[in-house]
């Protein structure tokens, strides 16, 4: 058996485990183990090793979550490929798990980008509600369901979305596997706990809804709703409950009021989990779409045809959202919008400001009128004949500013339109119009990129 130095996450240590896998850089580190990326020379494919640090007090959690992983095989999960057994330089063992290299990024860095659209929100509860349904089928409750433990993976098919998986479950309990409450084994994670795990009551699969709806309502806030210490966090929850914004449409609100109710009893699980999401993706799916236009069937996540949609689905929503972010910098704007239209079907992505993101789902940013051909700049809303009655000028988004830019395909159709949007009257500098027509052929250019123009980070848990 080979000697090695204990996992130092500031070094890139050179060697190989099992006579078969050689470690590369680090790419995650937590309490009990480090994740390296690493080469497995056998099959001359890249892996994801999570490498256990060498103290047998965890020896337990380590062989549970083992003999967790083996019993477990569903595509919402990070699949378990090999383990073994090594040692470091003291000749103490380090057991090791090999898993599935992830082409992607996990929720939790997701969360510190750009808007996730509400259609992609319930697309990975779904993901979740789906993997969800599997492991408390087969007995295992997860226990430790946050953004982090999520993964969102991009498989390069210009596929319309990442798909997302469960990993991570190093605190799970099964009926195979020895129940652990050691003190303080939930620190670190108190934001996502159900309220009987912080008040110390019996675990059940209805603890791993109530987190998972505390992820997905964090999806819309872009905050934390039980902040603070341990102490602070559980107390916050057994004393009121989540606040679900009134901005959000009815099937969103109500769909947390039941995950995150404070009696598991009351909270869907299993097959009415994953009916429930399903319905909230089609709810998202159709908000901007005209259904006299289009077909009657309806793609669900799972569907292979998902991976196969119209042109405008293959831009990936992190494009849009970038440069929507751009247009609105460029113009000192609040609001920005990419608006794309196909076969009468609508794809509609918007950048909300700080200021004005609680009118984010409650303004309809989509035009009902065909894109137009020329860039349009509107200066005072209020005077323009153009738009003086326009529902955006007299309704609750008061837009006072207006500007636009078509966007063009190579053979001349025109396929949507490019626009910020101000509350307050505003003269654009002489070559702002220009720049917002270049973000414009930009987003055209990523339209038009062959199929292997599109591609993720990798990464993994």
């Amino acid at each position: 058996m080979e000697n090695m130095t204990q996992p130092d996450a500031a070094q890139t240590p050179v060697i190989i485990l099992g006579d078969r896998y050689r470690l590369n850089e680090v790419i995650g580190t937590g309490g009990m183990s480090t994740v390296f990326r690493a080469r497995d020379e056998h099959l001359h494919r890249d892996v994801a090793i999570k490498l256990y640090n060498a103290n047998t007090a965890e020896a337990a959690r380590q062989e549970s979550e083992l003999s967790v992983l083996a019993a477990l095989d569903h595509h919402g999960l990070v699949t378990l490929l090999d383990a073994g057994v090594s040692e470091d330089a003291s000749r103490r063992t380090n057991r090791f798990l090999v898993m599935s290299l992830i082409n992607g990024t996990n929720l939790r860095d997701r969360l510190r980008g750009p808007r996730i659209a509400p259609r992609n929100i319930a697309e990975i509860g779904y993901d979740m509600a789906e993997a969800l349904e599997y492991i408390h089928s087969r007995n295992v409750v997860h226990r430790d369901i946050k953004p982090s433990n999520i993964m969102l993976v991009d498989y390069g098919l210009r596929a319309r979305r990442a798909r997302a998986r469960l990993t991570d479950f190093g605190i799970a309990l099964s009926d195979s596997a020895e129940r652990l409450t050691l003190d303080g084994q939930t620190t670190g994670t108190a934001a996502y706990l159900s309220p009987e795990q912080a008040s110390g009551q019996p675990v059940g699969t209805a603890s791993d809804v109530y987190s998972l709806g505390l992820v997905l309502l964090q999806c819309f806030t872009r905050s934390i709703e039980y902040q603070g210490t341990i102490v602070e966090s559980a107390m916050a929850r057994l004393t009121r409950d989540p606040i679900i914004p009134e901005y959000l449409p009815a099937h969103w609100r109500q769909l947390f009021a039941a995950m995150l109710n404070r009696s598991p009893d009351l909270r869907p699980g299993g097959k009415e989990l994953v009916s429930v999401l399903r319905q909230v993706v089609i709810a998202e799916s159709g908000r901007h779409i005209d259904p006299a236009s289009v077909s009657t069937a309806t793609v669900v996540p799972g569907d292979e045809a998902a991976t196969s949609g119209p042109l405008i689905e293959t831009i990936p929503d992190e494009v849009l959202h970038r440069v929507t972010a751009m247009a609105a910098r460029l113009f000192s704007a609040p609001i920005s919008a990419v608006s794309l239209v196909e076969n009468g079907v609508t794809r509609l992505v918007s950048h909300f400001g700080d200021d004005v993101e609680s009118l984010g789902e409650d303004v309809d940013l989509s035009n009902s009128r065909p894109p137009v051909g020329e860039p349009v700049l509107i200066t005072d809303a209020r005077k323009d004949p153009r738009s003086k009655d326009s529902r955006l000028v007299r309704g609750p988004l008061g837009m006072r500013f207006y500007a636009g830019a078509p966007l063009i395909l190579s053979d001349g159709t025109i396929i949507g339109t490019l626009s910020v949007i101000n509350t307050t009257s505003y003269k654009p500098k002489t070559d702002d119009m220009a720049s917002l027509e270049d973000l414009a052929a930009l987003v055209v250019a990523q339209l038009e990129l062959p199929s292997d123009g599109l591609r993720g980070e990798e990464s993994t848990q």
